[in-house]
């Protein structure tokens, strides 16, 4: 099992972030060649991309690299960047299952032979793409999981952003909808105040509460808080361990009927405790009990 709780942006075209992405302990690195390169660096952007690729020691942390769009400097990514190894690309502004065949077909072009096939996140930042999340989720199986773009979709929606965030409620709703649907990870939309620790909590809460299993971030102070949220609660193990136990018991004494204070225990129930249990081992291997 592996655990995405934190992706966090790094500008493809500053060196020395690049070489120190390692030391911040994030779930996954996103080497960024879209929006936080401007277009008349974006070949520099690349080039540095694929040399922190082959030389930077991301330890823990999964590489992934944003790429373009396709119908912009997406295909001359790809074709620079997936033979240097990186683990996922995040395709940007998906809008359909198309695209994600698109981007596969490239990928696979350019692979060399035996490497590890490049898996995919589709962030999902328009309503057409919003509209489109099952059918994207489930065009591939290198695609792991959905991320919602939130400041992008709002703006084609004319809406107004804010920290709250009453105004992505649906688009969240409907994107993990589809995650699960499709059997893979759902990851939020970034907190854009950095400086904002209270409500960076309030907002990961909130998604984890709704089902998403991580966060995208833009700034590496945003980690801990985002782990915290994320990582199973000693309450949460507990619970989940009760419920193992009345399964256990249930099975050795042939009751065809599971309960755990006053509440039936059926198979989502019991996924979702050894979800947390998986989880919570990952976390602390040699304090959580199988």
């Amino acid at each position: 099992m592996e655990r995405l709780r934190s992706l966090l942006f790094m500008p493809g075209n500053n060196p020395a972030m690049l070489q120190a992405g390692g030391v911040f302990e994030a779930d996954a690195v996103i080497l960024d060649l879209e929006d936080a390169v401007a277009p008349r660096e974006k070949d520099a952007a690349r080039m540095l991309v694929r040399a922190a690729l082959h030389t930077v020691d991301y330890g823990a942390s999964r590489t992934v690299v944003r790429i373009n769009t396709l119908d912009t400097f997406g295909h001359e990514d790809i074709r620079a960047i997936v033979p240097a190894g990186p683990q996922v690309i995040l395709l940007p502004k998906v809008e359909s299952a198309a695209a994600i065949h698109d981007a596969v077909a490239a990928m696979k072009a350019v692979e060399r032979p035996g490497q590890e096939p490049v898996k995919l996140i589709a962030l999902i930042e328009t309503p057409c793409g919003l509209a489109e999340a099952l059918a994207i989720a489930r065009a591939d199986k290198r695609v792991i999981a959905l991320a919602l773009g939130a400041e992008d979709y709002t703006a084609s929606l004319g809406a107004q952003r804010t920290k709250v965030g009453t105004e992505i409620i649906t688009a969240r709703n409907l994107l993990v909808n589809a995650a699960a649907a499709a059997g893979i990870d759902a990851l939020d939309t970034p907190f854009t105040d950095v400086n904002d620790e209270a409500g960076l909590t309030a907002d990961t809460q909130l998604a984890k509460q709704l089902g998403f299993k991580g966060k995208l971030c833009i700034n590496p102070r945003q980690i801990d808080t985002v782990h915290d949220v994320f990582n199973p609660s000693e309450a949460e193990i507990n619970w989940a361990r009760r419920v193992l136990a009345a399964i256990r018991q249930a099975e050795a004494e042939g009751t065809g009927v599971v309960a755990l204070d006053g509440k039936m225990i059926d198979a989502p129930i019991v996924s979702r405790a050894q979800r947390t249990l998986a989880l919570a081992r990952l976390q602390n291997p040699q304090e959580v009990e199988a």
